[in-house]
């Protein structure tokens, strides 16, 4: 079973940009620990401090192991201090998800 981090971030509207940064180093990141990345997502219309990112792991299991070379990882723990020094993350929520089969990535027929 594929599960799914749901990360939903409360940002600040003013430094966008560095959530942008952190999100881009973020896809060099995650992958080379052993997530999935599905993607990091900026506001675009409407609300503008709310921001998303996914990343999918095949177990609770893998996530956990994944978090624990995040700990460790000089690049992940500059991105994590990136953040904290800019404080452009006001808050942050965490969901675990799982995919409905045959939904995800489905195409219209024709």
């Amino acid at each position: 079973m594929t599960i799914t981090c749901f990360i939903r971030y409360q940002i600040d509207p003013f430094q966008r940009e560095n959530f942008r940064r952190y999100s881009e180093n973020w896809g060099r990141i995650i992958p080379r620990l052993g997530g999935r990345l599905v993607g990091y997502f900026l506001p675009h219309e409407g609300t503008n401090d709310e921001a998303w990112g996914l990343v999918a792991f095949d177990s609770l299991a893998a996530y956990e192991a994944y978090r624990s070379r995040l700990k460790t990882d000089p690049e992940a723990r500059a991105n994590f201090a990136l953040a904290q020094e800019q404080r452009f993350i006001l808050r942050e929520w965490r969901t675990f998800t799982e995919v409905v089969e045959g939904t995800l990535g489905r195409e219209a027929l024709s």
